[in-house]
């Protein structure tokens, strides 16, 4: 039989938590042996095993603090031998876009061809979304830029933090956008018509009507990084789990702000400019190891779920961030939120308000995942977002 585990492996210190699974600890007194690249369980008769995949290997003379906690498991900290190579992202919008390659942009939903081939002269960084603010409080003359816009010309693609703008102009196809309606009611309120607007600007996918991104001049497109996925052309595109995707995409986004701007807090907004998350960075340098065990204890903390199980063994390594939050939704934390808005060193992240709840939804699965000692920090609830 198998046995289920989780081990949190931090490459910076060296160091690792194990939490060998409750399950796996049914039937007392047990004998627990930790070899560098193998954990083995055994209680009477039965014994429980798992071997650690191929690069993690433990020192099993630094384990200390052992203690069992009920309903968590066994605890205990560990040093590795050796530093594990880190596995291969999911996908890093960065890293595939490239100038002077022909790309396909899809759907990532449902996986329709969003943009056809397209070759991109310039691939540029965008400023931080408030840098015009920033602008303000290091001029000591009036913003030079107050009045000029950044908007990709033909052939570029501008980058941002959550977004990619493209030139529409000659675009092979570009999904429907709702037109703009020429009447609204008369007793409309002003907060609703701003929203009218904003619908009025989204561009929808054409086959499964999930949000894409938003028009933002008569020749410019904005795509939401967590809305579609570039393809080189010349490559067979397959689809990826919309959960991996997006939990992939978000980390990353966490993991580069926070190390380009020393920013860890961060507020998720949707396109209709609520805060539905509020985000605090605890580390960025994760490698998270993990057993589902066996069938019996299957549905016991696993983190990621059956399709995030590596597909060679029975146990997966996966790059990770890991997150305190709180959730905003229906007024729920709403001094802390207006707080975190006003804060300048709170970094805004927008996605999609559909986006927003499903990234919420995924967070709230992984903090259920895990054990109940470890699900909380003072008033933040504890994930794992997995790269």
């Amino acid at each position: 039989m198998a046995c289920g585990f989780l081990l949190e492996i931090r490459r910076g210190t060296q160091s690792a938590l194990l939490v060998i699974r409750e399950a796996s600890l049914r039937n007392l007194p047990a004998d627990i042996s930790v070899a560098p690249g193998r954990l083995e369980v055994r209680s009477g008769a039965a014994c429980e095993a798992a071997a650690l995949p191929p690069g993690v290997s433990l020192a099993p003379s630094s384990c200390r603090g052992l203690r069992r906690l009920p309903g968590d498991g066994l605890h205990l900290r560990l040093q590795l031998r050796d530093a594990p190579s880190a596995p291969e992202l999911v996908y890093n919008v960065r890293e595939s876009l490239k100038p002077q390659k022909n790309y396909v942009f899809y759907c990532q939903s449902c996986g329709n061809v969003v943009v056809k081939e397209r070759k991109f002269l310039r691939v540029l960084p965008l400023p931080s979304e408030n840098w015009s603010a920033l602008v303000e409080e290091w001029c000591c003359h009036p913003n030079p830029f107050a009045r000029s816009t950044l908007l990709p010309q033909h052939g570029d693609c501008f980058l941002g933090d959550t977004f990619l703008l493209l030139n529409s102009r000659n675009q092979s196809y570009v999904p429907e956008s709702p037109k703009c309606s020429s009447e609204t009611e008369h007793h409309a309120s002003q907060n609703d018509s701003t929203l009218k607007s904003k619908e009025n600007t989204r561009v929808i996918c054409e086959r499964c009507k999930s949000t894409l991104g938003e028009t933002v001049s008569s020749d410019t497109v904005k795509y939401y990084v967590t809305e579609v996925i570039i393809w080189p052309s010349e490559e067979s595109f397959s689809t990826l789990p919309r959960s991996q995707f997006i939990q992939s995409v978000v980390a990353q986004c966490l993991a580069e702000l926070s190390s380009a701007k020393s920013t860890f807090r961060f507020t998720i907004k949707g396109d209709d400019g609520r805060i539905y998350i509020l985000i605090w960075l605890l580390n960025s340098d994760t490698l998270l190891v993990e057993s589902s065990g066996s069938s019996s204890s299957h549905s016991v903390f696993t983190l990621f779920g059956d399709n995030f199980m590596h597909s060679c063994g029975p146990s997966g390594m996966w790059n990770a961030v890991k997150v305190l939050y709180q959730p905003c939704i229906k007024n729920r934390n709403k001094d802390l939120a207006d707080a975190w808005e006003n804060d300048f060193g709170v970094h805004p992240l927008k996605f999609p308000s559909e986006t927003c709840l499903e990234l919420l939804l995924m967070l709230s699965l992984s903090t259920a995942s895990l054990p109940p000692s470890l699900q909380r920090m003072n008033s933040f609830q504890v994930a794992f977002l997995k790269m």
